[in-house]
């Protein structure tokens, strides 16, 4: 009986100490970063103010946590100047040295067209994930719609052509440009974003379906098209 109590008891200082450790460590690190770069700069920032109020014993921690908060906001200054002037020379310098670098160069493309596929310019590119037959019939990959404009193709084959984005697996910034009727396809209740995290991860990342919360303004999920053993994908 006693073991037991000791054990709960070790138990219980185990987890307090557990508990208060991040708050000590965030103090720590809060009381290094006040004494050593505020209190640097005080004695620059405020030299107006006369010694005796400046070096005052009781008001040390005031001056020191101001000087902080001002080189933090001097910091963030510098960070928008350097990137709205400088960022991009310095960026595109240091893009160009990485990609030169055989194999690392590769790789970094790679990451890089993979990140700029997910960037909100190129999402709205897509707008909205669809099922299509591909690359033969009885065969539905993930598509993205790109266009329903009408132009030559519906002309020319006289039926409501959407333009779709095929894209390829893990690498979504390469893919296949198809168009194909409407009434060839499925519309999914999906947003683009968890359709390209299916594509990425050759649909080991699946999202729920029914969705807990449906894309406001989705298309219904249309009945998958009858498919006829003469009738191919254009």
């Amino acid at each position: 009986m006693t073991e037991t109590r000791v054990a709960s008891v070790r138990n219980a200082f185990l987890t307090g100490l557990l508990l208060l450790a991040p708050i000590a460590v965030t103090w720590l690190v809060f009381s290094w970063l006040v004494d050593r770069v505020g209190g640097g700069f005080r004695d620059i920032f405020f030299f107006y103010v006369p010694d005796t109020l400046r070096n005052h014993p009781s008001l040390g921690l005031a001056w020191n946590i101001l000087s902080t908060l001002l080189v933090v906001l001097l910091v963030t200054l510098l960070g928008y100047v350097s990137r709205l002037f400088l960022g991009r020379f310095f960026g595109g310098m240091a893009e160009r040295i990485i990609t030169n670098i055989p194999g690392i160069g590769t790789v970094y493309t790679t990451v890089r067209q993979i990140v700029d596929t997910f960037n909100t310019q190129n999402r709205n590119l897509f707008s909205k994930v669809v099922l299509v037959e591909f690359p033969r019939a009885g065969c539905f990959a993930i598509a993205f719609l790109t266009n329903k404009a009408r132009g030559e193709p519906q002309a020319k084959t006289r039926e409501e052509v959407w333009t779709l984005f095929v894209p390829t697996t893990p690498n979504p910034t390469s893919g296949f440009l198809i168009m194909v009727p409407r009434s060839q396809l499925i519309e999914l209740d999906m947003s683009v974003g968890d359709g390209m995290k299916m594509v990425i991860s050759g649909g080991s990342v699946v999202p729920p379906w029914p969705a807990d919360s449906p894309t406001q303004g989705a298309v219904p999920v249309q009945n998958p098209p009858q498919a006829d053993s003469q009738t191919s994908v254009v």
